[in-house]
């Protein structure tokens, strides 16, 4: 009798099918983070950034805003990843070290329930490293089926040959 674990490993999936839910995942979160400091005003995140002493935090804010939009919607669609990466591995290991560090690792801090709910502490640096993570892993290992950059790829190859 075939166990359940016996026919899953029997199933043709390629091992870069990998690189699709954390695509998936960096890049919807990079585009909704950016988009959230974007719909509340850029100044909004610019003062967040003056308060932690940020230099140039005017510059910063719309720096940082583009990057999570843009290099979000690249690792989404699976195009310039290694490009995209640097930026964004930027952007995290700032938050980590400004925001973060402080609140020690985990992400998430449970204080206390009550009638309105669960109450949580500052989150940690558990979150920032994940996406580091995802993105080493894009990086590294590529960006998978069903991206842009494999499309892009194929049609510069198909020009040359002709």
């Amino acid at each position: 009798m075939n166990t359940i674990l016996e026919r899953a490993a029997r199933l043709p999936l390629r091992a870069e099918w990998y690189a699709i839910p954390l695509r998936l995942i960096v890049g919807f979160g990079f585009l909704q983070h950016g988009y959230a400091k974007l719909a509340r005003g850029p100044e909004h995140f610019t003062g967040i950034l003056h308060a932690l002493g940020v230099p140039y935090p005017a510059l910063l804010a719309w720096a940082t805003i583009l990057v999570e939009i843009l290099g979000g919607l690249a690792v989404l669609l699976g195009i310039f990843i290694p490009l995209a990466g640097l930026p964004m591995a930027v952007v995290l290991l700032v938050a980590i070290f400004t925001v973060h560090l402080p609140n020690g690792f985990s992400s998430i801090k449970l204080q206390s329930v009550s009638a309105a709910g669960a109450h949580f502490g500052q989150p940690g640096y558990e979150t920032d490293l994940l996406y580091l993570a995802g993105l080493a892993a894009l990086v590294l290992g590529g960006s998978g089926p069903l991206a842009l950059d494999g499309w892009l790829l194929r049609r510069l190859t198909s020009r040359r040959g002709r």
